[in-house]
Order: C-alpha cells, then sequence, then structure tokens
C-alpha cells in the first residue's frame, strides 16, 4: 500500500507521522510515500516530520499512490474530490479516504466505481501538529465506505493498534455528534462551571484552576472504573435538598443545562430528584 496524503494540518502531520513509524518496521505493508498541500511549506514541514516526500502538485502524487488520504478541513474535502475527478490521473483501482467524522464516503461519488472511497475517523482530540502522534495509537476509529479494500483497511489499522469499528453512511452524522459530546461540549461545561464560580467572587483563572483537579479526577475515574462507578455528587446519593438549592441558585441557561444533564443521571432509584428535575420553572 502506497500511501499519500493531501493536506497538512494537524490531523495530516498526525496520521502522516503515525502511519511512516509504522511503516519503518512494517515495509510490507505499506509505504507513506508524502504529502501535497496547498500551503508548500505546511507540506515541506509534513515532509520533515514523518522522513517523507514533499510533493509540488496534487497529481503527481495522486499518480504514485494506491492510496490517498484527504487530511483536509471537512468544507474542502468535496471540492479536493472533484478536482482529483477531473484530473488526467488514471483512478482505477486507487482508495481514496478522507477523515472527517461528520461527513460520508459518498463525497467520492463522483469518481464512480473505479475508486473505493472511505471515510476513517479516529476517535481523538487532534489539537497539535507536532505532539498528538504520541498516544495516537490508543485511539478507537471507524471506518466507512463500502469499497473493496475494507478488510484490508481494517487489518492494517488493527495491525497499528487500534480497535475499528464499522459504521454507515447514514450513521456518521449522528456517531460524530456523539463525540462532540463527549469532547467539545465537556470543554463547554467546564467553561459555564468557570463562569459560575467567578460568579461568587473567583477571578476567571482562579476558577480554571480551582475546578481543574476535580474535572481531571473525574476523567480518570471514568477511565479505570466507567461511568456509573465513577458518578458522585447530588444526584448519586440522592440528595434532594441541594437539588432543589441548585436549581434556585441558578437560572436561564446554567439552570436548564443542570436540569437536563442532571436527569441523565438519575435511575431507578432517583424518582425524587427526577420529579423535581422535570418542573420547569
Amino acid at each position: 500500500m502506497k500511501i499519500g496524503l493531501i493536506g497538512a494540518g494537524r490531523m495530516g502531520f498526525t496520521l502522516g507521522r503515525h502511519l511512516s513509524d509504522f511503516a519503518k518496521s512494517h515495509a510490507e505493508m505499506l509505504c507513506v510515500e508524502g504529502f501535497y498541500s496547498r500551503n508548500q511549506e505546511s507540506a515541506r514541514e509534513a515532509a520533515r516530520f514523518t522522513g517523507t516526500k514533499y510533493y509540488e502538485d496534487m497529481e503527481t502524487l495522486v499518480q504514485a499512490c494506491d492510496t490517498i488520504f484527504l487530511t483536509v478541513p471537512d468544507g474542502q474535502i468535496a471540492n479536493v474530490a472533484e478536482e482529483i475527478a477531473a484530473s488526467s490521473v488514471c483512478l482505477d483501482g486507487k482508495t481514496m479516504i478522507h477523515t472527517s467524522g461528520a461527513l460520508s464516503s459518498r463525497i467520492f461519488s463522483g469518481m464512480g466505481s473505479r475508486v473505493s472511497g472511505y471515510s476513517i475517523h479516529p476517535i481523538y482530540a487532534v489539537n497539535s501538529k507536532t505532539d498528538s502522534y504520541i498516544h495516537f495509537q490508543d485511539c478507537y476509529m471507524t471506518i466507512e465506505g463500502e469499497g473493496t479494500k475494507t478488510q484490508e483497511l481494517i487489518c492494517l489499522f488493527e495491525k497499528m493498534g487500534h480497535t475499528i469499528r464499522q459504521i454507515s453512511a447514514d450513521q456518521k452524522a449522528k456517531y460524530h455528534a456523539s463525540a462532540v459530546f463527549a469532547s467539545n461540549l465537556v470543554i463547554g461545561l467546564y467553561k459555564m462551571g468557570t463562569t459560575i464560580l467567578s460568579e461568587c467572587g473567583f477571578t476567571p483563572e482562579e476558577a480554571e484552576h480551582a475546578l481543574m483537579p476535580l474535572f481531571a479526577n473525574n476523567a480518570e475515574n471514568m477511565e479505570h472504573f466507567g461511568c456509573e462507578k465513577a458518578l458522585t455528587g447530588p444526584v448519586s446519593r440522592g440528595d434532594v435538598a441541594t437539588v432543589e438549592k441548585h436549581l434556585q441558585a441558578l437560572d436561564g441557561d446554567a439552570r436548564e443545562v443542570y436540569r437536563l444533564l442532571s436527569k441523565q443521571l438519575c435511575n431507578a432509584d432517583s424518582q425524587a430528584i427526577q420529579t423535581i428535575l422535570d418542573m420547569k420553572e
């Protein structure tokens, strides 16, 4: 498998380094040829970071590879795919893969049956060009597509240490929303928590520092023990009076978020709290 990457942002750097490091000891399985990007300096930097080549034009990279990863922003995937389809390169037998969580492989439908089209998405927060690859092998991945290379790609990523699950194109948007709940929206909740604490006289910086150990310890407990056993707080102990005080102290969006998320924590033994939370006002 000869792999090329189009796009040299955080995902391109991370996936490219992950693949190229694996290729060093598994040359019989794959070779990472290199990068193309409209930002030439980023492509050069990515090639240096991964020990691969820099390509000055996209067609040359596509011609040199049998498997192409589009590691560009979601809004650019369709345009890049159309540009490749309109090029003079023979695409017969090639595999096209994008790394969007929300978009499906149907974005490659304009290329017809001559290519195998997939979306492969890591459930992982890629926040750095140069550091995110370090623990990337630990992430869960999903693959979606109906080409001829499905099992080969699944076997590759399993060999690299990933658990990889196949999903359908119709599930992509909801699947990606689930990841947003567990990632981006958690940060939104943390931000809301620091704002509320600031209303108690803490500076924004103090609020962040005060809540961070609680946040980190909770995440660690969820990882080691699961959500149910990690749960603490008034809902878990059936503390109706405290929940009532919280609802009285909060208003607006904060009160509604507290109410809705607390309902998610209720079980069959939380009927008294459930009744309070069902009262919107």
